[in-house]
């Protein structure tokens, strides 16, 4: 008989399920903020989509999560705002208003919306 090559015939079937855990987090400003200003919201300031008082805003998960920032409605661009996440003092959202625009009037509603994914994989390894 030949000698011949010896393999292992392995087959692997990975499944990976992503699953989001979106957050919203609710203020209405009670001051104009200026152009060239500030906005910034302690965590403590938001309130829940059930209408009860946020004490800590959620930790973004590295390399698997987001945030999005609305002012009055209409989703903002990302370079303008920083997120800290933490309890009453430390949990924040700053807004940057751009020098040269329009103020962020009082009354206006401001929504932060925080989603992390937790992805969790399965294999099943056949031979």
């Amino acid at each position: 008989m030949a000698l011949q090559l010896m393999k292992l015939h392995v087959t692997a079937t990975t499944t990976t399920d992503v699953v989001p855990t979106p957050e919203k987090f609710f203020y209405v400003t009670t001051a104009q903020t200026d152009a060239g200003s500030t906005l910034t919201i302690d965590a403590a300031e938001f309130f829940g989509d059930d209408g009860a008082a946020t004490t800590e805003l959620p930790a973004l998960a590295t390399d698997n999560s987001y945030f999005n920032v609305y002012i009055n409605g209409v989703l903002q661009m990302e370079g303008n705002a920083t997120y800290t996440d933490g309890a009453t003092g430390t949990g924040s959202l700053a807004f940057d208003v751009p020098a040269g625009g329009d103020p962020i009037l009082a009354d206006t509603p401001v929504v932060l919306e925080v989603v992390n994914y937790s992805p969790a994989s399965t294999t099943d390894v056949e031979t």
